[in-house]
């Protein structure tokens, strides 16, 4: 049961990991976006490079780590 839980709050940790890495991220309409910014103040378009595995290997090993605590847990 320890092991379930444990494994419970890794996978929330790296949720929440990931969720604070794409907020704070910095803004959508600044210098780095691309094209020109129209009458919002939003970019025509945004990058998918927030949602890479490179930015967020953390989280997803978390979760990684939790899934499987979560796994072994239940086995016993």
């Amino acid at each position: 049961m320890v092991l379930m839980g444990l494994g419970a709050l890794l996978i929330l940790g790296g949720l929440l990991y990931t969720a604070r890495a794409t907020i704070w991220r910095g803004p959508l309409s600044g210098r780095d976006s691309s094209g020109r910014v129209r009458d919002t103040l939003e970019p025509p378009r945004r990058g998918l490079g927030f949602l890479g595995l490179g930015a967020n290997w953390p989280g997803v090993l978390l979760m990684a780590a939790g899934a499987m605590l979560m796994a072994s847990g239940a086995s016993f």
